[in-house]
C-alpha cells in the first residue's frame, strides 16, 4: 500500500513514518513544507490511501493559520479529485474546531473541504479531531505543554505556568499512530468523526508536579508508577528528551571490608531493587525478619545460603551459581546467611519487598 503522508517530517509523522516502516507492505509518499505542488499531485496518483498530518498551530501571523490549514487541504483535495480515484483519507485535526479561535476556524475549514471531497468522490474520510498529542519526537514551546515541560525540566529549566488548575486532554503518540494504521486497514464509508485514545484528563499542575517526579527520581531513587495509563506514556515522553549526556546517573554505594553493596531502584509499594558483592570466604547477613521478605540471584561466583528457624533451631542449606540462576528467598521467621564459597567475587542480585527504613529496619542480628 503506498501512503501519502501530508507533514511527514512533523511529530506525528516521523512516529507514524516509523511504524509504518516496521510493518511490510507499506510504502510512503511524503509531503513536507518543502514538496512543491507538482510533488503533491504525482503523490496522489500514486497513492492508495492518505494520512493527512499537514498544519499550522503556532504561526508568527495568523494569518498562516488559513494557508496551512484550510488552504493546504484544499489543494490536497482539488489533487486528489484530479486522479479520478475515491481515496481514503484521514485527517488529524483538533479539538480546537469546535472552537472560534483562528486556530479552530481553520481546521473546521480543512474539515468541510475533506467533507465535501468525500461526499463527491465516494472517499471515506476519517476527522479525527484529537486532544494534545505528546510523545517522542515532539517539538517544546511549539506541539504541547508536555514537550516543553520535558524538555525543560530534563536540562534544568524553568517552566511557566499561569494557571495550575487549567484542564487538559492528552493523547499518546503510539495510541494516535495505532488508530491511523487502523483507518489503513478498515477506512470505513463516506466522512465521519473519528477518535483516538485513550484520552487522559489531567491539569497543568498536575502534569508539570509529574515530570518533576520523574526528574527526582534519579536523587531519591522512588519510581513512580511508571507501569500503565498516564504516567507510563509521561515517563516514556520525559526520558525521550535527556541529553545523551544525561542518559546515565550514579546511584548510592557502600562498601566494607565484605564488599560493597549498591541501592539501584526504590518503588512506592513493592520495595526495592539492589546488588551486593562479596569476597571469597566471607559471609553475610547472619539476621532474621519478622516481616520483611527478599528475594537473591547470584550474578556471578557461587554462594551457600544458610537458614535457622528461631523457634524449632530446624536448618536448612542451598548453593547457587551465576552459571544456573536460581533465586533464593529468605523467609520470616528464619535466620539467614550468605557465604561466597568460590575462588572469584561474588555478586548478588538482592530484592526487598520494601524500602528499607532505618528507624524499623525489621533486621534483627542472629547467626545461623
Amino acid at each position: 500500500m503506498k501512503v501519502l503522508v501530508t507533514g511527514a517530517d512533523g511529530f506525528i509523522g516521523k512516529n507514524l513514518r516509523v511504524f509504518l516502516g516496521e510493518r511490510p507492505g507499506f510504502d510512503v509518499l511524503p509531503i513536507t513544507r518543502a514538496s512543491s505542488a507538482e510533488a503533491l499531485a504525482q503523490a496522489a496518483n500514486e497513492a492508495d490511501a492518505v494520512i493527512h498530518l499537514a498544519g499550522v498551530n503556532r504561526p508568527e501571523d495568523p494569518a498562516e493559520f488559513g494557508a496551512g490549514n484550510a488552504d493546504f487541504t484544499a489543494a490536497l483535495c482539488q489533487a486528489l479529485a484530479a486522479t479520478g480515484r475515491a481515496i481514503p483519507v484521514a485527517f488529524a485535526s483538533s479539538i480546537q474546531a469546535e472552537r472560534d479561535n483562528p486556530y479552530g476556524l481553520s481546521k473546521r475549514e480543512a474539515e468541510r473541504h475533506l467533507s465535501a471531497y468525500s461526499e463527491s468522490s465516494g472517499a471515506p474520510v476519517a476527522l479525527y479531531r484529537l486532544a494534545n498529542v505528546f510523545g517522542k519526537w515532539s517539538r517544546p514551546d511549539y506541539n504541547s505543554a508536555v514537550a516543553t515541560f520535558c524538555h525543560n525540566i530534563a536540562r534544568g529549566l524553568p517552566i511557566r505556568i499561569d494557571n495550575p488548575d487549567a484542564p487538559v486532554q492528552l493523547v499518546y503518540i503510539d495510541d494516535v499512530v495505532a488508530e491511523l494504521i487502523g483507518f489503513l486497514a478498515a477506512p470505513g464509508q463516506g466522512a465521519r468523526f473519528a477518535g483516538a485514545g485513550p484520552v487522559y484528563a489531567t491539569t497543568v499542575g498536575e502534569l508539570a508536579r509529574q515530570i518533576e517526579a520523574f526528574r527526582d527520581m534519579r536523587h531519591t531513587l522512588v519510581a513512580e508508577r511508571v507501569g500503565t495509563g498516564l504516567v507510563r506514556a509521561l515517563y516514556a515522553t520525559y526520558v525521550s528528551f535527556l541529553p545523551p549526556e544525561a542518559f546515565s546517573y550514579e546511584v548510592p554505594k557502600y562498601g566494607d571490608a565484605r564488599g560493597v553493596f549498591v541501592e539501584m531502584l526504590k518503588t512506592p509499594d513493592c520495595g526495592q531493587f539492589s546488588f551486593f558483592t562479596a569476597h571469597p570466604g566471607i559471609t553475610r547477613g547472619g539476621h532474621y525478619h519478622h516481616t520483611k521478605t527478599e528475594k537473591f540471584l547470584v550474578i556471578k561466583g557461587r554462594a551457600r545460603y544458610r537458614f535457622r528457624h528461631l523457634i524449632t533451631d530446624e536448618t536448612f542449606e542451598v548453593e547457587s551459581s551465576g552459571e544456573e540462576p536460581l533465586v533464593v528467598d529468605t523467609i520470616p521467621g528464619w535466620s539467614h546467611d550468605i557465604t561466597n564459597i568460590g575462588d572469584d567475587e561474588l555478586v548478588v542480585m538482592l530484592w526487598a519487598n520494601e524500602i528499607f527504613d532505618r528507624q524499623k529496619p525489621d533486621t534483627v542480628a542472629s547467626k545461623v
